[in-house]
């Protein structure tokens, strides 16, 4: 497979190798048109410009090269891009000159499948807000041969995976080079072995990303595996891929000279790199490793996002001797020291024999945040033995609630209406401007925006939704019935999340009759996009999953409900945009944030939600609707009255609003509330 280097654009392409292998630019933008134009078919179904560029034939090439209107795009773009690389960095403060980010996922593009889901989304999010930012941040994580599964549905909609392979050859990264010019490669201490790790290097414009695979020829067989799947399911293998991660990540940074003054853990996956870094400084000081944890922990940050405390990564005493004993002894400590660290300060009662990851990012991090405001008070209960004599509200753990990156997620439809409510550029005020500028936009203005993105999703849902179809095998009428799914005048209902109990992804269907009246009223009609995914393991998920497919597959709601398969970053880049109404139905407090009704609303779609993660604090009844109280109700009997709620807001409320028109045709009290939620939110 040819990589940049072996290319041979034809002049006037020479700057799209640059530009399909930085992951800051291959998003849903007018950057598509380009690798549409070279190839429609591989663009569809890979999202990869990189792939795109290796396969695509020389006759094409020179074909767009004589397009002076593309070769002009391109330059524009390649200008754009230089142009922001030569920015200089923000200067966040004299004394910080960098900052590490370590995670086990980023969702960065379809094109790099390392992700699962709302962590690796917001991880993606924070490296690209960073280069635009300018912040100077350096991203550590886990190269995948496999990654997460792909979801296929099968005849009765029951969830299948499968595992394609990841050729890193095809994927927009480059072998990462050590400061002498050669292949860089880190090794860590296994039992016995070494482990020899191959490095690889992403590109989000101003930020590199560094990617960890064990997949070297010179590792034993059962090691390659190491890094084959994204959270792999064994106990042991899990752990060592958390060594990699801190530690292999460390060893990545000393090895390029590169000295951060703060490592931001994304999730206790990461913690060894408080012990990696800890011995660093004890080597260059002479220190104790207890100084040394207590020197450095100064500059570690631990995000969690884990509303449970059972969602801690935790492992048994033997697994910890036998993998980190070594790096133990480095420290020049015991093994009931390393325990120590990994657990709270009370030995977590009778789990004195277990490590926990969460507890060894606290021991070694002095600054720790949930991604809400609920989540944050939420974790300082799950942390509140750490501190025995201490009050649960001085526990200290804050919060910092999670954002989205906004380019990422608004649609040309939405790109052109910001940029149009602040034209010429913005400063650092920028988003004052906007607001200001979608506050003026009339009603038709916004009713025509809104018309467009939601005929852009359903011209989307019926190529997909048919592409699906075909693999399942359907017949020449389910085939005809998805070319012509959905209408495009419709109010249009989205709802997609990981299938999971906490997240109560089958609330929308407890009545499902209930909901089939809803979308048949032929008065007011509407419709319903759905995507679930459930984790391999996860049986009650995977019912979900089914019980939603099915739903879809009734005769008498086929033409108004449909259910997607494989949710991912493709999908919720035109899911989340073409929406009217984004439905969210956790119960409180299990969702640490969730992010994705943040990507609706800048795209002038509403949010119905439980009062939990960020919705608990955006929550206005100018910008949305809410479900339950604010109270926490754990038992299962609350979900019936919490569907009847869902459905009567549906009925009573959100269904005649939109419906509700004036002479021209609008729904003045909906455009109220869209230009509400963006201008507010």
């Amino acid at each position: 497979m040819k990589r940049d280097s072996d290319l041979n654009l034809p002049p006037g392409l020479e700057g799209l190798a640059d530009l399909a292998l930085d992951l800051r630019w291959t998003v849903r933008q007018t950057t598509d048109r380009i690798w549409e134009m070279l190839d429609a078919e591989a663009w569809e179904k890979t999202k990869n410009p990189y792939l795109i560029l290796q396969n695509v034939s020389r006759a094409r090439l020179e074909a767009a090269a004589a397009d002076e209107n593309l070769t002009k795009e391109i330059a524009s773009w390649q200008e754009t891009r230089c142009r922001i690389l030569e920015r200089p960095l923000a200067a966040i403060k004299d004394d910080l000159s960098s900052v590490a980010y370590f995670s086990m996922e980023f969702g960065l593009s379809e094109a790099l499948p390392i992700y699962s889901g709302g962590l690796g989304m917001l991880a993606g999010d924070y490296l690209k807000t960073a280069s635009d930012m300018g912040i100077p941040i350096t991203g550590i994580g886990l190269l995948y041969q496999q990654g997460y599964f792909r979801q296929i549905l099968s005849q009765d909609g029951s969830q299948l995976e499968a595992f394609p392979y990841n050729d890193p050859e095809t994927l927009p990264i480059v072998p990462a080079r050590d400061r002498d010019g050669s292949r860089l490669r880190v090794r860590i201490v296994l039992p016995g072995r070494s482990l020899i790790l191959r490095v690889w290097q992403a590109n989000v414009c101003r930020v590199n990303l560094y990617l960890l695979d064990s997949n070297d020829p010179m590792n034993r067989p059962w090691d390659r595996a190491i890094t084959a799947n994204l959270y792999s399911p064994g106990q042991e293998r899990r752990l060592i891929q958390e060594i990699v991660l801190g530690i292999g990540g460390w060893n990545i940074l000393e090895r390029l000279g590169a000295e951060p003054e703060v490592c931001h853990l994304n999730e206790g996956h990461a913690a060894f790199v408080v012990l990696a870094r800890a011995y660093s400084f004890m080597k260059r000081t002479g220190c104790s490793a207890r100084a040394a944890v207590w020197a450095t922990r100064a500059g570690n940050i631990f995000t969690t996002h884990t509303p449970v405390e059972a969602g801690f990564d935790r492992f048994d005493r033997a697994l910890v001797e036998k993998y980190a004993h070594f790096y133990a002894r480095l420290l020049d400590i015991s093994l009931d020291d390393l325990m120590k660290l990994g657990r709270a300060a009370d030995g977590e009662g009778q789990d004195k024999e277990t490590f926990n990851m969460a507890q060894l990012a606290l021991s070694g991090c002095s600054h720790a945040n949930g991604v809400s405001r609920l989540h944050g008070r939420v974790s300082r209960r799950i942390f509140r033995l750490r501190y025995p004599r201490w009050p649960e509200v001085e526990v200290p753990l804050g919060h910092v609630t999670n954002g989205v990156h906004i380019p990422t997620w608004d649609s040309p439809h939405a790109q052109r209406l910001w940029s149009q409510a602040c034209p010429g550029g913005c400063g650092p005020e920028g988003i004052d401007y906007q607001t200001r500028g979608i506050a003026q936009k009339s009603d038709h203005e916004l009713w025509c925006f809104r018309a467009e993105a939601r005929a852009d999703l359903v011209g989307y849902v019926r190529r997909r939704h048919l592409r699906q179809e075909v693999e399942r095998g359907a017949g020449e009428e389910e085939m005809k019935r998805a070319r012509h799914v959905l209408n495009p005048n419709f109010l249009t209902i989205g709802f997609a999340r990981r299938a999971t109990a906490y997240k109560r992804t089958d609330l929308l269907l407890f009545h499902p009759d209930r909901l089939a009246s809803i979308l048949k009223n032929s008065k007011y009609p509407v419709q319903l996009v759905m995507a679930a995914k459930a984790h391999p393991s996860d049986e009650e998920g995977k019912k979900m999953v089914q019980k939603m497919a099915g739903f879809a597959s009734r005769p008498d709601v086929s033409d108004r409900a449909v259910f997607l398969s494989d949710y991912d970053i493709d999908l919720a880049q035109h899911l989340q945009p073409g929406v009217d109404v984004w439905i969210n139905t956790p119960r409180r407090p299990n969702e640490a944030c969730g992010t994705s009704g943040m990507k609706v609303l800048a795209n002038g779609g509403l949010n119905i939600s439980n009062l939990d993660g960020w919705w608990d604090e955006a929550y206005d009844p100018e910008v949305g609707w809410c479900l339950g109280d604010r109270q926490e109700h754990g038992e299962p009997g609350r979900d019936g009255e919490e569907a009847e709620m869902l459905y009567r807001l549906l009925e009573e409320k959100v269904v005649p609003l939109f419906y509700q028109r004036d002479e021209n045709g609008i729904a003045g009290g909906w455009m109220a509330m869209v230009r509400a939620s963006m201008t507010r939110l």
